[in-house]
């Protein structure tokens, strides 16, 4: 059983509706699991071994407003997460095929800059085809909470 925390990067509220569909599921595989779009310093981290960020993007491939503070932090101080697995959803538009996902990719990349090791491949779910990410979420987190 893992401790993991769901980071949520939203503006619209799409990532949280992808966070609040993933919890039971691994709630119900035996996973402690937390939901935050608050998070903002290493210290919310420390409790938890495994983190799973929902992140969409917007405007110019930006991350968004809520979860900026804590990829700031992370990027500036680069603490060492060596002993955190991760998994990334981004979330984008593939009309916008130059920031397509910079949200979640830009996250994922600062967890990597820290030590934490990503589990799996990251999931880009691309609004323009799939206008229900959580769909496309559910069945990435079945081979994902494998791995955990």
């Amino acid at each position: 059983m893992a401790t993991i925390l769901i980071l949520v990067g939203t503006e619209s509220g799409n990532a949280q509706m992808v966070a609040d569909a993933l919890k039971p599921v691994l709630d119900a595989a035996g996973h402690a699991v937390d939901v935050t779009d608050k998070a903002a310093t290493t210290a919310d981290l420390v409790a938890h071994d495994v983190l799973l960020v929902v992140c969409a993007t917007h405007g110019s491939g930006d991350i968004p407003t809520n979860i900026l503070p804590l990829v700031e932090t992370l990027g500036r101080e680069r603490p060492d997460l060596s002993g955190h697995r991760y998994g990334v959803i981004a979330l984008g538009d593939m009309t916008y095929q130059d920031t397509f996902c910079g949200g979640g990719k830009q996250v994922d990349k600062v967890l990597e800059l820290c030590g934490a090791r990503r589990l799996g491949d990251r999931l880009e779910v691309d609004a323009s085809s799939q206008p229900l990410p959580d769909e496309e979420a559910l069945g990435w987190v079945e081979g994902w909470k494998v791995l955990v």
